[in-house]
């Protein structure tokens, strides 16, 4: 099962030696398949991006991907972005320049929609309580939408432990994403 790092600045910092720093120690620790630089507040977004994907790339991560923004992650040369469910009108534009695409979906129609637009992946969320985030979907919901669907679907939502990921595993998704795991 493939394991996938989301940054955010409450554990990453803003600034780029933190940054640096902060991501060393989840890489060493963990060694994820991807790896995603979310930081939607940041004026410094390409700056930090760029120290993201050096440090990534220093650690042989395989999908090195940059939040929302197909252009920029064309332009600094990372693997791919994650669009948000906000975002499916820019699906064809990001393949369009060779990336790797993953969307955020909550929804049995999302999946579908992404689907057929052509992602790499998805994020399906969220899987268990997690901040701000609304009702948790659960294990059981998680595994209907891998059963029904035929693209790579990463878990993501309150993943925090190995118990989790065991559980998240048994379902059959491809992957599993997180932010507070890994830090």
């Amino acid at each position: 099962m493939k394991s996938y790092l989301i940054t955010d600045p409450l554990f990453y910092g803003q600034d780029a030696l933190t940054l640096n720093d902060r991501l060393e120690g989840a890489l060493n620790r963990h060694a994820p398949d991807f790896a995603l630089f979310r930081d939607k507040e940041t004026p410094f977004y390409p700056e930090l991006a760029s120290v993201f994907i050096d440090v990534c790339r220093k650690h042989n991560v395989g999908h090195v991907l940059l939040h929302g923004d197909a252009l920029t992650a064309y332009e600094l040369g990372a693997d791919g972005v994650h669009l948000t469910s906000h975002q499916f009108a820019e699906i064809t534009h990001a393949k369009s320049r060779g990336l790797y695409v993953i969307v955020s979906t909550h929804t049995n129609m999302e999946v579908l929609m992404a689907q057929e637009l052509g992602v790499d992946a998805v994020t399906y969320s969220p899987i268990f309580t997690s901040p701000n985030k609304g009702e948790p979907k659960g294990l059981e919901d998680l595994k209907v939408i891998v059963d029904k669907m035929r693209i790579p679907i990463f878990a993501l939502g309150g993943i925090i432990s190995q118990e989790q990921i065991n559980a998240v595993e048994v379902t059959g998704a491809y992957g599993y994403a997180s932010i507070r795991y890994f830090v």
